[in-house]
C-alpha cells in the first residue's frame, strides 16, 4: 500500500470516528476492500478499524437488507424455522463484553456483542436425540463453521445482531454473525444465514487448511494466548 493510501485512510478514519454513524458504516466497508489488499496490517491500526483486520474469503462484502435477511434453522430439528431480524430482535438479548483474539496474533480488548444465545435457538426447533453438532453457513456463499452440540450449548455462544451497540455492520459479518466468544475469531462465522443440526462435525472453511476444529483460546493451533473469557 502506498504512502499517499495511508494518508488518505487515516483521514477517512479520523472522520468516521469524529462523525460516526453511517460514515462509520461506510468506511468499515473501505477499510475491509483495502485490507484484503492490505499484507502489511496497517488498515487494522486505523482509527476506524478499531484494531480490527477485516476479511473476506470470497474477496467481497456481501449485504443483505433487512428486508432481504432470514436466518434459517434446520436439519436434526423438530420444528424447522426462518428467522427475520424482527423476529430475532423480539427474543430476550444478551450482551457480552469479552476480548477478541484472532488466530493470526492481533487481539481487540473489552469488545462488546449482543444477541441472542445460540441455545436458545435450538431449543425452539428442539434438537432430535441424533444432533450431535452444528454447521453454519453463510449467505456469501463461501464460508462455513462448525461446534459440537456441547459447544453450542454453552451460555458465551451468541447469535449477535450488534458489537459495541451498534447493528453490525456488513464489514463486520452483520446484520447477523454467530460470537464464539471463547474462541479464536475464525470461529465467529460473518453473514450468517443458515444453522443446521447434523450427527457429526462437519471441518468448516478455515479448518480445511489446517486450523483446529475445537479453536480455543490459548488451547489450540499451537497459540498459548490468554483466554478471552
Amino acid at each position: 500500500m502506498g504512502r499517499r493510501v495511508v494518508l488518505g485512510m487515516l483521514g477517512l478514519g479520523a472522520a468516521g470516528v469524529a462523525v460516526g454513524g453511517d460514515i462509520q458504516d461506510k468506511l468499515d466497508s473501505v477499510l475491509a476492500s483495502v485490507s484484503a489488499k492490505d499484507p502489511t496490517g496497517v488498515t487494522g491500526l486505523l482509527p476506524g478499524g478499531g484494531g480490527f483486520r477485516f476479511y473476506s474469503v470470497s474477496n467481497s462484502i456481501p449485504h443483505r437488507a433487512e428486508s432481504d435477511y432470514r436466518l434459517t434453522i434446520g436439519g436434526l430439528v423438530d420444528k424447522p424455522v426462518s428467522y427475520r431480524l424482527s423476529d430475532l430482535r423480539a427474543l430476550p438479548q444478551v450482551r457480552m463484553v469479552r476480548d477478541v483474539q484472532c488466530v493470526t496474533g492481533w487481539r481487540v480488548p473489552h469488545t462488546a456483542f449482543s444477541g441472542v444465545r445460540l441455545s436458545t435457538l435450538l431449543d425452539a426447533a428442539g434438537v432430535q436425540s441424533k444432533g450431535a453438532a452444528i454447521r453454519f453457513t453463510c449467505f456469501d456463499g463461501v464460508y462455513t463453521e462448525s461446534l459440537t452440540m456441547e459447544q453450542a450449548r454453552r451460555p458465551d455462544m451468541l447469535v449477535a445482531l450488534t458489537m459495541n451497540d451498534k447493528p453490525v455492520t456488513d464489514a463486520h459479518g452483520g446484520p447477523v454473525r454467530l460470537y464464539a466468544a471463547p474462541m479464536y475469531f475464525y470461529k465467529s462465522a460473518k453473514w450468517l444465514s443458515g444453522i443446521t443440526v447434523t450427527k457429526d462435525v462437519q471441518p468448516g472453511y478455515w479448518e480445511h487448511y489446517g486450523y483446529d476444529v475445537d479453536g480455543w483460546v490459548g488451547k489450540s493451533n499451537g497459540r498459548h494466548d490468554d483466554p478471552t473469557s
